[in-house]
């Protein structure tokens, strides 16, 4: 099969591929929520860079609309996305 990476080299990815092969599930888990809880920090970094005068609870509700969708956010939230969205 053909490298689907074209900025790691073969032998790279067969040793990330032996490090997961040997993460216990909770490991994975982890890294998981570790990679998760960095997009959320991006996420927010760039809403933050978008909208500069907004409080946290505002960035919040922002990102909560690009993640969730804007009927989701109004129905759990009871919150609306705006006109313009995130």
């Amino acid at each position: 099969m053909a490298n689907p990476v074209r900025d790691t080299d073969s032998a790279s990815l067969a040793l990330l591929d032996s490090l997961y092969a040997r993460m216990t599930p909770a490991q994975k888990l982890d890294r998981v929520r570790d990679l998760t809880l960095a997009t959320a920090r991006l996420a927010l970094a760039g809403l933050r860079a978008r909208h500069p005068g907004e409080d946290e609870q505002a960035l919040l509700v922002r990102l909560a609309c690009l993640r969730l969708g804007a009927s989701v956010v109004r129905e759990v939230y009871g919150v609306s996305c705006g006109e313009d969205g995130p």
